[in-house]
């Protein structure tokens, strides 16, 4: 699975960095962090997300109010949102 985290979007609720330690808060720019993701666009970062972290990855793309966060499946199928 892979996980796309779109920070222009982020609005900083940071409910992400509560479900999965995948991400974390950026204070002093008010937005999340996806841990160590690549730049793959401007203001857009991916990563893989590890076997044992998928369910957290999903639960922190569907708390996101904003929709910044998208998970792909194996194939490249979005599954969230």
């Amino acid at each position: 699975m892979r996980v796309e985290f779109d920070r222009d979007t982020c609005i900083g609720m940071f409910q992400c960095t509560a479900e999965w330690d995948g991400f974390e808060e950026d204070n002093d720019a008010g937005k999340a962090i996806l841990v160590d993701g690549e730049e793959v666009d401007e203001d857009l970062f991916a990563r893989e997300i590890p076997d044992d972290a998928e369910l957290d990855a999903k639960f922190a793309a569907r708390s996101c109010p904003v929709d910044a966060i998208t998970v792909y499946d194996d194939d490249g199928e979005q599954i969230i949102p």
